[in-house]
C-alpha cells in the first residue's frame, strides 16, 4: 500500500489574528499553505468518499451510511477557553477545508482555535505525533512586528518556559498563561496544548519551546506538530481564565536549588519532626487542614460577612452534610456558599472530592466552582449563585406548574449535555452519582446547571465498571449499583431517565400513583406497554404549546436511559443526538427494569 500524508496548514492573516474573546472566536481563515508529505496519485475512491463530509453533522452520516472498507480514523480538538457552540463552529470548518487534499490519505487542518485531523490508520490516536510513513514535520510561524529584545525577550523566554514544563502535567494537557512586561505595562499571552499522553506531550513541548524561540523577539509566534500546539502573543488570545501552575512547576528546580536543600538537610529533619507534631496536636483536636491546590482561597470573615454571619434568612438550602447560603461578597457579587461541618472523614473527604473535581471542570450546564475557605470543622465552598434555585422547586413545590414545555425541554437537553461532557471530555469518565431534580440548579433565564460533585467519582477508560460501596439517592440509581455495587457511566444515564420523567410528569419519582400504587417509573413503563404513555404528561401543561408526538418520543428516551441490562442504555452523547436531531427509539424492543426499592433517601455506605 502506497501511503499518502498531506499536513494542511492555514496561517492567520494579521487581521484574522483578534483578540479571541467568549462571544468572537475568529475560525474565518484565508490563504491557506499546503505542506505535502510522499505523495502519489494513488485514486483510492471509497477512502476519498468516506472522508468527503463538510461539516460534522455529514460527517457522522457518512460514518453511519458508509461500509468501513478504506476506513477514515478523524480526531478533532478545539482550545478549552472556547465555548461548545464556538468549538462546533469553528471544527465545522476543518472537513470542509480539508477536502482540498483532493487524493491525500490523511490531512492536518490547524486553526488558532481548533484543528481537525484524519488518517487512513488507527495508532495516530496513541502517537499523536507520527504519521503512517514515520514523518511529523513541525511547523512554526513568526508575526512581523518585532519589540525590544531587553524587555520582551526574558518575559515571553519564560512563559514559553513555563508552557513546557506545564502543560504536559496540567489538567487535560491544557495550560493558558500570561506574563507581565512591567517596564511597558504590557502583557504577554501563551497557551499549550497536547494531543497523546503525557511522554508524546513532554516531547512535542520541547520542540514548541525550541522553535518558538527562534521567533523572539517578534511580538506572535505559533507552533503545531501532530501532537501538540502553542502560541505566544500581546494580543489577548483567550477569556480571562488563565491555568494556576504553581503545583506542577515545584519539581523544576535547579541543581543549585537541590545542592543547597542537601546542606540545610539537618533544618529540614528539624522543620519536618515540628510538623509531624502540629499534625499530631491538629489531629487530636479534630481541626485537620484541607490542602485543595487549584481553587481560589477565600477569607472565612469575608464569608461570614457576606453570608450575614451565615443567618437563617440567607439560606438556600439545606444538603447531606450542611447547608447553603446567599452570600453577598460586594454590590455586584452574588455567590452560594456551601457549608459543611466536618465532624468524620467522610464529610471532609466528600469537601476535598468536590473541590478537586469541580476546579477543573468549565461547562454551560454544570455549576462553577469560585473557591473555598475553612475554619476548624467548617468547610466552605464559594459556588455560582443561581438565582431561581432548584428544578424539584418549579415541579412540585411552591412555584409547580411554572414551566412550559420549551422550558422543560432546553433544561433535559441541558442536563444531557453536561453529563455528556461528565464523561467524555477527560482522559477518565467523571461519574456524578447522585443526579436527582433537587441537584439541577436553575439561571435566571431557566437553563439548567447540574450541582452538588461530592459524590462524584472516577472511572478509568481501561474498565468497564468500578465497584464499590453504595452512596447516592434511592429511587433515582441504578439497580445494578444500588443492590451490586456496579458503578458506571450508565448509572448517571439511568438517573438522567428518573429525572425527565419526573420533568415531562411534574411528579417525584418517589410518588405513588393514586390508580395502581406504582412509582412513577413503574408506572410510566406500564404505560408504555400500553401504548398510552401520553397520559404521563404533566396535565398543567398547555396542550397548544407541544406536539404530543414529540413529548413521547422524550418519554421513550427517558424509559431507554432505565433499561436492564446496562448494555441497552444509550451512553450520554448518544442520548444528546437523539433529543439534538428529534429521534425516537424505532423499533428497539425495550427491556424494563427490576422494581425492588423506592426511598427518596440519601445514603452513605462508604467506609
Amino acid at each position: 500500500m502506497v501511503v499518502l500524508v498531506l499536513l494542511l496548514v492555514f496561517l492567520l492573516t494579521e487581521r484574522g489574528i483578534s483578540q479571541s474573546t467568549d462571544h468572537d472566536i475568529n475560525t474565518n481563515n484565508s490563504h491557506p499553505t499546503v505542506l505535502a508529505i510522499n505523495t502519489s496519485t494513488i485514486n483510492l475512491p471509497n477512502f476519498i468518499k468516506n472522508r468527503k463530509a463538510s461539516t460534522l453533522a455529514e460527517l457522522r452520516i457518512e460514518v453511519l451510511n458508509t461500509s468501513f472498507d478504506d476506513t477514515v480514523y478523524e480526531e478533532s480538538q478545539c482550545r478549552n477557553y472556547l465555548s461548545t457552540d464556538q468549538c462546533v463552529v469553528c471544527s465545522e470548518a476543518g472537513p470542509s477545508e480539508s477536502g482540498m487534499c483532493t487524493a491525500g490519505l490523511g490531512a492536518y487542518v490547524v486553526f488558532d482555535n481548533c484543528f481537525a485531523r484524519y488518517e487512513d490508520f488507527a495508532d495516530f490516536y496513541n502517537k499523536p505525533d507520527v504519521t503512517q510513513d514515520g514523518t511529523g514535520t513541525p511547523f512554526s510561524t513568526c508575526g512581523t512586528q518585532l519589540a525590544s529584545i531587553t524587555t520582551f525577550k526574558p518575559v515571553v523566554d519564560s512563559l514559553l518556559s513555563d508552557l513546557r514544563n506545564a502543560t504536559p502535567k496540567a489538567f487535560n494537557f491544557y495550560v493558558a498563561l500570561t506574563k507581565e512586561i512591567t517596564s511597558e505595562d504590557a502583557t504577554m499571552y501563551g497557551i499549550g496544548q497536547c494531543v497523546g499522553n503525557k511522554t508524546v506531550c513532554q516531547t512535542c513541548m520541547n520542540t514548541a519551546y525550541n522553535k518558538s524561540n527562534n521567533c523572539l523577539p517578534s511580538k506572535e509566534g505559533r507552533f503545531f506538530n501532530m501532537g501538540c500546539f502553542a502560541r505566544y502573543s500581546k494580543t489577548p488570545l483567550f477569556n480571562q481564565t488563565t491555568t494556576d501552575v504553581t503545583s506542577v512547576l515545584k519539581g523544576n528546580s535547579s541543581k543549585a536549588t537541590i545542592l543547597g536543600g542537601t546542606l540545610a538537610g539537618v533544618v529540614l529533619f528539624i522543620l519536618i519532626v515540628v510538623f509531624w507534631l502540629l499534625y499530631r496536636l491538629r489531629k487530636a483536636k479534630n481541626t485537620e487542614q484541607v490542602d485543595l491546590k487549584g481553587a481560589v482561597m477565600y477569607s472565612y470573615r469575608d464569608l461570614q460577612l457576606a453570608t450575614n454571619n451565615f443567618c437563617e434568612e440567607n439560606i438556600l438550602g439545606r444538603g447531606g452534610f450542611g447547608e447553603v447560603f446567599k452570600g453577598n461578597l460586594d454590590v455586584k457579587t452574588v455567590v452560594a456558599v456551601k457549608k459543611l461541618q466536618v465532624y468524620h472523614a467522610r464529610s471532609k473527604d466528600e469537601f476535598e472530592n468536590e473541590v478537586k473535581l469541580i476546579t477543573h471542570i468549565h461547562h454551560r450546564n454544570l455549576l462553577r466552582l469560585l473557591g473555598w475557605s475553612s475554619e476548624g470543622s467548617d468547610l466552605l465552598l464559594v459556588l455560582e449563585y443561581m438565582p431561581n434555585g432548584s428544578l424539584d422547586q418549579f415541579l412540585w413545590g411552591a412555584k409547580s406548574g411554572t414551566l412550559d414545555w420549551n422550558q422543560r425541554y432546553e433544561i433535559i437537553f441541558g442536563i444531557a449535555r453536561g453529563l455528556a461532557h461528565l464523561h467524555n471530555e477527560f482522559h477518565v469518565k467523571i461519574i456524578h452519582r447522585d443526579i436527582k431534580s433537587s441537584n439541577i440548579l436553575l439561571t435566571d433565564d431557566f437553563k439548567p446547571k447540574i450541582a452538588d460533585f461530592g459524590l462524584a467519582r472516577f472511572q478509568p477508560e481501561d474498565q468497564s465498571h468500578v465497584n464499590t460501596k453504595f452512596a447516592g439517592t434511592l429511587g433515582y440509581t441504578a439497580p445494578e449499583y444500588a443492590l451490586q455495587g456496579h458503578l458506571s457511566d450508565k448509572v448517571d444515564t439511568y438517573s438522567f431517565g428518573v429525572v425527565v420523567l419526573e420533568i415531562i410528569s411534574g411528579r417525584r419519582s418517589t410518588e405513588v400513583n393514586r390508580s395502581s400504587s406504582d412509582y412513577l417509573l413503574e408506572h410510566a413503563w406500564k404505560l408504555y406497554e400500553k401504548k398510552i404513555h401520553k397520559k404521563c404528561i404533566d396535565e398543567t401543561l398547555d396542550s397548544k404549546q407541544y406536539e404530543q408526538e414529540h413529548v413521547m418520543n422524550i418519554i421513550e428516551i427517558a424509559l431507554l436511559c432505565t433499561q436492564s441490562p446496562v448494555s441497552k442504555r444509550p451512553t450520554m452523547c448518544e442520548v444528546v443526538l437523539m433529543l439534538q436531531d428529534g429521534q425516537s427509539v424505532g423499533k428497539r424492543q425495550l427491556i424494563r427494569p427490576s422494581f425492588g426499592y423506592n426511598h427518596d433517601t440519601r445514603i452513605h455506605i462508604e467506609s
